[in-house]
């Protein structure tokens, strides 16, 4: 494969993956209860769209002005964190869940700014910048995008279908399990590259 669709399977793997229960895929629940299902993935889709694309941007400018021994122990090291995290969990606060569930204006809009500013600094953002340090800003933003939209896609059709969420624990326990994989293999790619 190619390096564009290398970045493209790899960020949208890492993203949807992150994203599983996820406080914005919870927010995606939630509005989806409220608005009809196209709207709010269109809200979706253009937010993540925008937030990915600053991510890429800075995590290609890093690429440029640190050696790739030193990005992939940075990258690793924070992807066992963001498996930390995930362990954590996310949860809606009451103020998130009014506004997900009050708002008066358009739902492409309302959803679109809710996720934009979810988004900013969440764990989905990070880890974007952090692919985009290793694999490029294109098929790292595509794939990032694509991912987390597909996720919350997941969460908008099971909360319509079923009322209710894919289990949040196994979720969660699964996807710090393939943060953590994936952190130790770049730590032990910078180890030895730095040697």
């Amino acid at each position: 494969m190619d390096g564009f669709l290398v970045a493209l399977v790899i960020s949208f793997g890492v993203i949807f993956v992150a994203e599983l229960g996820d406080k914005s895929q919870l927010m995606a629940l939630t509005f989806a209860t409220r608005f009809r299902p196209v709207p709010v993935l269109i809200g979706i889709t253009v937010a993540t769209a925008i937030v990915h694309l600053a991510s890429v941007a800075i995590g290609y400018s890093l690429h440029a002005a640190l050696p790739t021994g030193w990005i992939s122990l940075i990258a690793g090291l924070a992807f066992l964190g963001f498996g930390a995290w995930t362990l954590r969990g996310d949860k809606l606060t009451e103020e998130e869940k009014r506004k997900a569930e009050k708002t008066s204006k358009s739902a492409v809009v309302a959803v679109g700014v809710a996720f934009f500013l979810a988004e900013l600094g969440d764990k989905t953002m990070l880890a974007t910048i952090t692919l985009a340090t290793k694999y490029g800003w294109f098929g790292t933003w595509l794939g990032s995008t694509l991912g987390m939209v597909a996720a919350d896609a997941l969460a908008i059709m099971v909360g319509r279908l079923l009322g209710r969420h894919l289990p949040e624990k196994a979720i969660r326990y699964g996807a710090a399990v393939l943060f953590a994989v994936s952190g130790l293999w770049l730590v032990l790619e910078a180890v030895s590259e730095l040697a």
